[in-house]
């Protein structure tokens, strides 16, 4: 089922759009966390120091809940949204697209800036590889010692990946699940005694 993968982009990648002098530089990168769509955002404009503009969208999350357009100093609507229409047309998420602008003397007008954000930005994700990946869950368990075989052979799924493990008084275990085989797993290992389990947000 849908709810159960969804679209990235595999790596970084680039794409040029001209027009009458302008040249825009469309840099794509998969991105998970607003603070790395910032830390992006002031690598290229370190980079780029000498351009224009540099205009960005991005979506975050399985769900495509969080998303932000910037036009950077163009007129309203003529940067951020082409870019962001790109990255609803390829259904991608966890993206993050900074298009560059170098000015070229000539205004392009409403519809030729419009036209120019959204061909670069097509063309970098053209010139990307989209991926699916599988909607994750992240849970902590504590459990007595006694009990470490049964919790060990349920999480030998290979649906689950274990993040981190203490074994003190009490064991604890870090895992993330795919969401698709998360509710059987959380219903396996309830079954276990003095096991409790909770979602890591």
């Amino acid at each position: 089922m849908f709810d159960y993968t969804y679209h990235t982009i595999a790596g970084e990648s680039e794409g040029v759009y001209r027009e009458k002098g302008s040249k825009f530089i469309a840099l794509a990168f998969p991105v998970k966390t607003e603070e790395e769509v910032k830390e992006r955002v002031a690598e290229v404009k370190k980079r780029y120091y000498d351009a224009r503009h540099h205009c960005y969208a991005y979506i975050l999350g399985p769900n495509k809940d969080a998303y932000r357009l910037n036009d950077d100093g163009e007129p309203s609507g003529t940067a951020g949204r082409p870019i962001h229409g790109q990255l609803l047309s390829k259904d991608v998420t966890d993206t993050l697209i900074i298009v560059v602008r170098y000015f070229g003397g000539v205004k392009l007008g409403v519809s030729g800036l419009l036209n120019a954000y959204k061909v670069a930005a097509k063309d970098a994700l053209d010139n990307n590889t989209i991926i699916e990946k599988f909607v994750e869950e992240k849970y902590i368990v504590h459990f007595p010692p006694l009990a470490m075989n049964k919790v060990m052979q349920l999480l030998k799924r290979e649906t689950v990946k274990i993040t981190g493990q203490s074994y003190e008084s009490d064991c604890i275990i870090e895992f993330i699940v795919q969401k698709r085989d998360a509710d059987s797993l959380v219903e396996a290992l309830q079954k276990i005694d003095r096991l409790t389990i909770r979602p890591i947000i």
